[in-house]
């Protein structure tokens, strides 16, 4: 049961944005600013570092939409890629700059300041730039807070696994959007 009255029907984060048009509108732009490019990171990389903070954070619906996008764009038909990458990302195929930059998501889902030189220099080592790190730590930081968003507002979260595979096409061809509130039930 959410802790404020939100609109019947809308999961995870659909709920407090519909009851705050006004914040869903910049939260949604910050989420097509950061996953809805191939500018360094490509999108399905930048899902799954979403997914990955997600998880660690222990956000239902966060890791599991996300992983739904994740496992769009990866090709991940029955998300066992993506269920892997969260379990373990060290022993997936991923490539290992994606492995870097998923300790630094890692740190800076502790804290900020756990980030360490060592892990930047990995990174860089690995093939990750400048962007590529800027990006990671600021997709990490915001999942962070949305992640706290849908948790801290009690909102609920459905189960079925199709229902996430539905919105994630629709995301991954329209992107994220501070009107398109709809999820089957």
């Amino acid at each position: 049961m959410p802790h404020i009255q939100l609109p019947e029907g809308l999961p995870g984060i659909r709920g407090p944005m519909a009851f705050s048009p006004e914040t869903a509108k910049p939260l949604n732009e910050l989420a097509n600013a950061l996953l809805q490019t191939d500018e360094g990171l490509s999108r399905a990389e930048r899902e799954l570092i979403a997914t990955y903070v997600s998880s660690e954070n222990d956000c239902f619906f966060c890791q599991t939409i996300h992983g739904a996008v994740a496992s769009y764009y990866w090709g991940d038909e029955n998300g066992e890629f993506v269920k892997a990458v969260k379990e373990n990302y060290g022993l997936t195929a991923i490539s290992a700059k994606l492995k870097a930059l998923l300790a630094i998501a890692g740190s800076v889902q502790k804290g900020g300041k756990q980030v360490t030189p060592e892990q930047v220099q990995e990174a860089r080592q690995q093939g990750a730039t400048d962007k590529d790190i800027h990006d990671t730590v600021l997709i990490a930081a915001a999942f962070c807070m949305f992640n706290r968003y849908v948790d801290g507002l009690a909102t609920w979260a459905p189960e079925n696994p199709e229902l996430y595979k539905f919105r994630a096409t629709r995301i991954a061809e329209s992107g994220y959007t501070a009107d398109d509130h709809y999820m089957p039930k």
